[in-house]
C-alpha cells in the first residue's frame, strides 16, 4: 500500500482528506478533513516517534537502537516536538 502523502506535489501545501471510503461496504464519507498531526510529520520523524514508543520512551535505548549519542537523540526529539507545536497552532 502506497505511503499517505502529506503535501501537495504541486505547490507543496498541505493536503486535507477529502473523502473516505469503506472497502467491506462501499460506504463514502466526503468533507474536508485535516490530518492528525503525528501523520502531518515527514516520515522519518513518524517512524522515529513509533520507535521511541517501542523502546518505552527511553532516549538511552533509542540511542543504543540508532547508534548515536544520547544528546544527538534528545535533539532529535526536540526537534520533533517543535514541530508539532507548530503544527497544532496554524
Amino acid at each position: 500500500m502506497n505511503k499517505l502523502p502529506i503535501q501537495c506535489p504541486s505547490c507543496e501545501s498541505p493536503l486535507v482528506v477529502s473523502k473516505l471510503s469503506c472497502n467491506q461496504c462501499d460506504t463514502e464519507i466526503a468533507g474536508n478533513f485535516t490530518l492528525p498531526v503525528l501523520l502531518q510529520l515527514p516520515v522519518e520523524d513518524q517512524s522515529f516517534i513509533f520507535e521511541f514508543i517501542l523502546s518505552s520512551g527511553s532516549l538511552k535505548k533509542m540511542a543504543l537502537k540508532m547508534k548515536k549519542s544520547y544528546p544527538t537523540v534528545r535533539n532529535k526529539l526536540d526537534d520533533i516536538i517543535e514541530h508539532i507545536n507548530s503544527l497544532k497552532i496554524t
